[in-house]
């Protein structure tokens, strides 16, 4: 009811996949934000990055946006690290398309709140 999503494991953990209006909805399956950004989030170049669907919910194109933490880091270095970063784990394979972003639209009050669907419209700028 408060629009969050997750599961229990079979070790009964609860686990938080992020926010229902923020899944990435492809042709073939659902991605979710909080899952396949922490694969990212952790090379040493990477400051954060979001997970945003491009175009209508059920035909998506995932598309990982990234913040760098050096705005001097060669960006296709990092973005093929990514890729194969992504190629690893099943949850992530399907993302193809990574976008740097100089500052992501944040909440001014608490800096962690990523305005996605902001974000998913540079996004599509991007790729016309």
């Amino acid at each position: 009811r408060m629009g969050d999503l997750g599961y229990f494991d079979e070790e009964g953990r609860l686990w938080f996949c992020g926010r229902k209006a923020h899944r990435v909805q492809t042709e073939n399956e659902t991605l979710f934000t909080v899952p396949c950004e922490s694969v990212f989030n952790v090379h040493e170049k990477v400051f954060r990055t979001a997970l945003v669907g491009v175009g209508k919910a059920g035909l998506q194109k995932p598309v990982l946006c990234v913040e760098l933490l050096d705005g001097s880091t060669v960006w296709a270095t990092v973005r093929d690290a990514l890729q194969k970063l992504g190629e690893q784990h099943a949850h992530t394979g399907p993302i193809q398309t990574f976008l740097k972003h100089p500052s992501f639209p944040v909440d001014i009050r608490h800096n962690a709140k990523i305005f996605r669907e902001k974000l998913a419209v540079w996004a599509e700028e991007q790729l016309r």
